[in-house]
């Protein structure tokens, strides 16, 4: 089920009234435990199983790990996880990617190199993550094993964050869930709001941005250099809107029914560096790649030359977690190699590049990044780099909506930088909100696009 489909505002509405009338704990959360699988159902039932899979492989791994005696047993326990959840995400996403990756060294042996069709089970990156943070947290015993199923089946499962995150940690979400939350009017307002800020950066922003989008990279031969860079900026503002609406949505989604989640968006085109824009881009998943990955290989408690090695290795398999193609491996290692550059420049210089030069060489990074993200393929990449440096002739096209959209980028970031911030939240007692809330629904009942078009971070 899609944020976007007409069948969530109905389902949600039902969820809420189900929930609320609730008296006791066991019965709320088993109502939004069915609700979550019911949610994730709607896509294909099938892939429930999964589900269910690493819910019961983690939940019973997490408990003989606390009850065992020996560090071995703990950590063969904690390889059965990483085994049957990292088993589980590379059949699925990147079986045929490695088959096809070695498909002329297979052939060369006399194997076969056919690909399977494979369907790509939706959110399985996220509930993996989140599954495993849980179960590593125990094993490094800074979280103790949840005694009730139900709770912990429904950590996984729970649908605001289910199918794009944010990655919310068991340490964050378990202890909520524990207990049953009071109501709260203001906190109610505040999810409502959220979602509604959510749906107009994905249908009225993203969505427009998107179409420019799609038309430039499916055809990059055709278009002149600055064409080129601006379709580049329209794909930075279209993920940035359709991820952190989609998060705005997830986030208001809990808040309205009782629940807190971490914020995953933080303005990250204010970013001065590549590691700032990581501290502020997805930062649920940067935290949980610092965490579980970076740190586990040494982090930077080693030598310069290993830190690097880390970095390259953590952001080029961040890289690799977003989809099964070389463009993303080639994204990640873009990063890596951008923060281990900052990283041996800051230990050098010891001091920051003036802001303005910072923020500009931070843009230049992530946009070039981007073009790697978006591109179907490492042809199209190549194509729009070597375009996009030599500023190419050929049609000069500047849709209105996408210029429109990304003039609203720049004003949201700027604005966040003054004394609006606080207003563009909409407070519960300004005059101005129910005007606003007005226009929103309005300009969304009257211009957003028509037809079918899923949040980018549903393919990871």
């Amino acid at each position: 089920m899609l944020f976007t489909q007409l069948e969530f505002p109905i389902f949600l509405v039902a969820v809420l009234i189900c929930v609320w009338l609730s008296r006791t704990h066991t019965a709320r959360n088993s109502l939004l435990l069915v609700a979550s699988y019911y949610f994730y159902a709607y896509w294909d039932y099938r892939f429930c199983g999964l589900l269910l899979l690493s819910t019961v492989v983690d939940f019973v791994v997490a408990k003989q790990m606390f009850r065992a005696q020996t560090t071995s047993t703990r950590r063969s326990l904690l390889l059965i996880s990483l085994a049957v959840n990292l088993g589980v995400l590379g059949f699925f996403k990147y079986f045929n990617f490695f088959i096809d990756s070695a498909r002329p060294l297979l052939e060369s042996i006399g194997m076969s190199g056919q690909t399977l069709q494979i369907i790509l089970p939706v959110g399985i990156s996220f509930y993996t993550f989140q599954t495993l943070s849980y179960t590593i947290d125990v094993y490094r015993g800074v979280l103790k094993p949840v005694n009730r199923f139900l709770d912990f089946a429904l950590y996984v499962a729970f649908f605001p964050q289910l199918v794009a995150g944010p990655i919310v940690r068991a340490r964050e979400l378990l202890p909520q869930l524990a207990t049953v939350p009071e109501w709260s009017g203001r906190r109610f307002y505040s999810g409502a709001q959220q979602i509604l800020r959510g749906t107009v950066k994905k249908m009225l922003l993203a969505d427009r941005l998107g179409e420019a989008v799609d038309i430039v990279f499916a055809s990059p031969d055709f278009y002149d250099g600055p064409t080129l860079w601006l379709a580049a900026f329209a794909y930075a503002g279209q993920i940035y809107y359709d991820f952190s609406g989609y998060s705005d949505i997830a986030i208001g989604a809990a808040k309205m029914l009782g629940y807190r989640f971490p914020i995953n968006f933080r303005h990250p085109y204010l970013a001065r560096s590549t590691a700032e824009f990581w501290h502020r881009w997805h930062m649920t998943l940067s935290r949980w790649l610092r965490d579980y990955l970076y740190i586990s290989l040494g982090g930077n408690r080693v030598s310069s030359i290993v830190t690097y090695r880390n970095l390259m290795i953590t952001m080029t398999l961040g890289g690799l977690w977003h989809g099964a193609a070389w463009t993303f491996v080639l994204w990640g290692a873009w990063h890596g190699m951008a923060l281990s550059v900052q990283r041996w420049f800051s230990n050098h210089t010891r001091r920051r590049p003036p802001a303005a030069v910072g923020w500009a060489l931070t843009m230049g990074v992530v946009l070039l990044g981007w073009v790697l993200f978006r591109s179907p393929d490492l042809a199209i990449a190549k194509t729009m780099l070597i375009r996009m440096a030599t500023l190419a002739d050929g049609i000069a096209w500047h849709p209105p909506l996408a210029l429109l959209a990304l003039a609203c980028l720049l004003v949201e970031h700027v604005a966040w930088r003054t004394r609006l911030r606080k207003a563009m939240r909409l407070p519960i007692n300004a005059w101005y909100s129910p005007i606003a809330t007005t226009v929103m629904v309005w300009s969304l009942l009257l211009y957003a696009p028509r037809g079918f078009r899923p949040f980018v971070y549903f393919q990871f």
